[in-house]
C-alpha cells in the first residue's frame, strides 16, 4: 500500500494503522480517548447541563481494556514511525500517566512532558476538586540513542521573544469562531484542540513535507495546520460525521508559500567545522593573535588550529576556559580577531567557511 498523504482514513484506527507501511511517517501526534470515567450528568449552580464528554468512543469496560487499546495503537505507530521520528501524545490526569507507562514500555524515550495551562478553563462546578486547568503533552523520540530526532529549537526560541522555551504553555482552549459546530449549532466535537497548540507541537518538530499521523483525527485540527504549515497529514478518524466536518474545514485552509516556511536554523544541523580548518583556509594564520571580547587575554594560533597562552595549550574551547578559570567556554564566541572596526568573534570567519561547504 502506498501512503495515503492528505487523507482522512474513515476506519478504526487499528485496522487502518495496520496498512500503513514500516517507517513512513516522520511525526504521530495523537489525541486517544481519555477514559473519563464520568459517573453521571455534570450540572452547573443554575442546574444546567454542562456539555461534557460522554460519547460511546470514549467508553471503556475497564482500565485493562484501555491499556490493551493504547498499547495496540502506541505499537502500531512505533512502527509506521521512522528512526528519527517524534511521537505526541496529549492527555489529562485520567489517562496521560496510563498512557505514559506504555509511551516507555514500547521502547519510546520521553524527551519532555508539557503542560498545556489553559487560560480559561472549565471551572469545577461541584466545589469538590481543584479547577482542573491544564493537559499534559508527551513528548518522545522513537527509541533513546537512535537516530537525531527533529527540534527546531531556535525557531520555538524566536517565537518566546529569543527566551528559551519553556515546557508550560499556556494557550486558550479552542472557543469562539474557531469552535465548529454542527447543524444544529452544537459543538461538532466534544474536545477540539485549539490550533494554537498544534502550530506548537508542528513548528517544534517537523520540517516542511514532513508527513504527519493523527489516528484520532477527530475534526482535523491536526490536518488543518498541518497544511496550513506546509507540512502533509494522514488522519485516521471512525466516526463519518468527523470526517465530513474536517474534509470541508481543511479545504478551506489556505497554505503559507515555501518563503513564508522558513525559520531560525540552529547552529546544530549546519556543516561542522573545526577551527584548524579556518587556519588551512588562510582565514587566519600561524602566529596570529586572537583577544578575548575585551582584549585582556590573547593566545597565538598555531598551524595544527591549537591556541597557546604560556605555558597554556589546547583548542579554542578549553585555552579559553583555562584563561578565564572557567569549566567550560564556547571559543566561538570568546576568541576574537583584529579587523579595520575592531574585534570580532571567530564564529564570523567559520560562517565564511560554511557558506562555501556544501549541503
Amino acid at each position: 500500500m502506498g501512503l495515503p498523504v492528505d487523507a482522512i482514513l474513515n476506519g478504526d484506527c487499528l485496522e487502518e494503522l495496520a496498512r500503513l507501511p514500516d517507517r513512513s511517517v516522520d511525526l504521530v501526534f495523537a489525541d486517544p480517548p481519555y477514559n473519563l470515567q464520568l459517573g453521571g450528568d455534570l450540572l452547573r449552580p443554575d442546574n444546567s447541563k454542562v456539555d461534557a464528554v460522554d460519547d460511546h468512543w470514549d467508553q471503556f469496560e475497564s482500565f485493562e481494556a484501555y491499556d490493551r487499546f493504547t498499547r495496540a495503537w502506541l505499537k502500531e505507530c512505533r512502527r509506521v514511525l521512522k528512526d528519527d521520528g517524534g511521537l505526541w501524545v496529549i492527555g489529562s490526569y485520567h489517562n496521560i500517566f496510563r498512557v505514559g507507562v506504555a509511551v516507555q514500555d514500547l521502547g519510546f524515550w520521553i524527551l519532555n512532558d508539557i503542560v498545556w495551562r489553559k487560560a480559561n478553563p472549565m471551572p469545577n462546578f461541584k466545589g469538590t476538586r481543584f479547577t482542573n486547568a491544564h493537559e499534559t503533552l508527551i513528548w518522545a523520540a522513537k527509541s533513546r540513542g537512535g537516530r537525531r530526532y527533529t527540534f527546531n529549537y531556535d525557531a520555538m526560541k524566536m517565537a518566546n521573544d529569543e527566551l528559551q522555551m519553556r515546557s508550560d504553555w499556556t494557550l486558550p482552549l479552542c472557543t469562539g469562531e474557531e469552535r465548529l459546530k454542527d447543524e444544529t449549532g452544537a459543538k461538532a466535537h466534544p474536545t477540539q484542540k485549539p490550533e494554537a497548540l498544534l502550530h506548537r507541537v508542528i513548528m517544534a518538530s517537523t520540517k516542511p513535507g514532513d508527513v504527519i499521523l493523527d489516528p484520532f483525527f477527530g475534526t482535523g485540527t491536526t490536518g488543518a495546520v498541518a497544511r496550513r504549515l506546509g507540512r502533509r497529514f494522514i488522519g485516521i478518524e471512525r466516526e463519518a460525521d468527523y470526517v465530513k466536518v474536517a474534509e470541508a474545514r481543511i479545504a478551506r485552509v489556505i497554505p503559507a508559500s515555501p518563503e513564508e516556511m522558513v525559520v531560525t536554523g540552529s547552529k546544530r544541523s549546519e556543516p561542522r567545522v573545526p577551527f584548524g580548518q579556518l587556519v588551512e583556509a588562510g582565514l587566519l594564520r600561524a602566529g596570529d593573535v586572537l583577544y578575548c571580547p575585551k582584549g585582556r587575554n590573547a593566545a597565538r594560533v598555531r598551524a595544527d588550529g591549537s591556541l597557546v597562552v604560556g605555558e597554556l595549550s589546547g583548542s579554542i574551547h578549553k585555552v579559553g576556559a583555562m584563561v578565564q578559570s572557567a569549566p567550560a567556554c564556547n571559543g566561538w564566541t570568546y576568541w576574537h580577531f583584529k579587523t579595520d572596526k575592531g574585534l570580532a568573534p571567530i564564529d564570523v570567519l567559520r560562517a565564511k567557511v560554511r557558506a562555501q561547504t556544501p549541503a
